[in-house]
């Protein structure tokens, strides 16, 4: 099954320019009780912002919060990654804006997801105005959203072993996609703040030599057989940096169903988790990733959505992927130690 990409014009001297006069500072939490087993849970959903028009949900994002509630209550969820599209169509206007009520805080109740988010951008958000969803950060007490990207460190308890997560703006490193056009991105439309985002990334993995899991978010994926299928820049760009590294895994939403895709002869696991506000069945691009790297692929519409939780202990961490009727388990993998 061939696979080919174009690369648009961005000089990969970006990866290796000094970040230290342009980047934030990391954005980091230590602290987290431990899960049911005594290991680090969380719960990560993607492509979950409701509608533009009353009653400002859809029914899979209804179903999604009710059993993420539930399977976040069983396992004791430290926290929730929210990897983008958190409004649709149109993003938010500013941190005063209703959606975040209509859309956040009216629908995922539960007690369970009183714990801290950790939000990334997608391009739905970048058609409005991501600074506001940034702002609110300082005015809920669970959304966080500190800079377009920044990293996390959690330990896993009662061990020394720690996960770092490094959550990106993809939009800022690949360009905007106009879905209604059938514009995929291009390339960054700031081309500045691209190379600071990139300088970044590489010096955060430099320094993540000793660390036992590192795993990078954003929205755009790197891989997809979907709609929107694989990102040409994040191909060209970001895939190289993941096998150098010798990242553990990428997650990501962008294309709305539930993805495990992992490349022979690599340890970099890809998760396409972006079943939370409705579901595409398609497989338009399933000719345009690696042979035999397809282990999972979900899109039931009649599942009601889907996200996935995860359970990080001292052999692994076991990832799986949970529908939106039912909170059924559909499938699992386990994300092993780097060393």
């Amino acid at each position: 099954m061939p696979f080919c990409i174009s690369i648009p014009l961005l000089s990969v001297t970006v990866l290796v320019l000094s970040a230290e006069s342009a980047t934030p500072k990391s954005y980091s939490f230590h602290k987290a009780e431990s899960g049911t087993d005594g290991t680090l849970n969380f719960l990560v959903l993607a492509d979950w912002g409701g509608d533009e028009n009353s009653p400002y949900t859809t029914p899979d994002e209804v179903y999604v919060a009710k059993q993420m509630g539930i399977i976040g209550s069983t396992i004791n969820a430290q926290f929730v990654l929210a990897l983008g599209d958190n409004f649709y169509s149109h993003g938010v206007q500013n941190a005063d804006d209703p959606r975040f009520q209509e859309t956040f805080e009216n629908v995922f109740t539960a007690d369970s997801l009183q714990v801290p988010w950790y939000v990334v951008a997608g391009n739905h958000d970048w058609y409005g105005n991501v600074s506001g969803e940034i702002a609110y950060s300082k005015k809920s007490e669970r959304w966080n959203f500190p800079k377009n990207f920044y990293r996390l460190n959690f330990a896993i308890p009662g061990t020394n072993d720690s996960i770092v997560f490094l959550m990106l703006d993809t939009v800022i490193l690949a360009g905007n996609s106009y879905d209604q056009l059938d514009i995929q991105p291009s390339g960054p439309e700031d081309l500045s703040a691209a190379k600071i985002q990139w300088a970044w990334i590489e010096s955060e993995l430099k320094a993540t030599a000793k660390e036992k899991y590192v795993i990078l978010t954003g929205h755009y994926p790197v891989w997809s057989i979907a709609e929107h299928g694989p990102t040409n820049v994040l191909v060209g760009l970001l895939r190289p940096l993941l096998e150098k590294y010798k990242v553990s895994a990428y997650l990501c939403g962008h294309d709305h169903n539930l993805q495990h895709i992992r490349e022979q002869n690599s340890t970099v696991e890809y998760f396409i988790i972006g079943a939370a506000h409705v579901v595409d069945t398609s497989q338009a691009h399933k000719d345009k990733i690696p042979r035999d790297s397809l282990q999972y692929y979900y899109a039931d519409v009649k599942g009601m959505g889907g996200f996935a939780y995860f359970e990080a202990g001292v052999d692994s961490i076991r990832v799986t992927f949970a529908d939106g009727i039912a909170g059924k388990d559909l499938y699992t993998a386990h994300i092993k130690p780097r060393f």
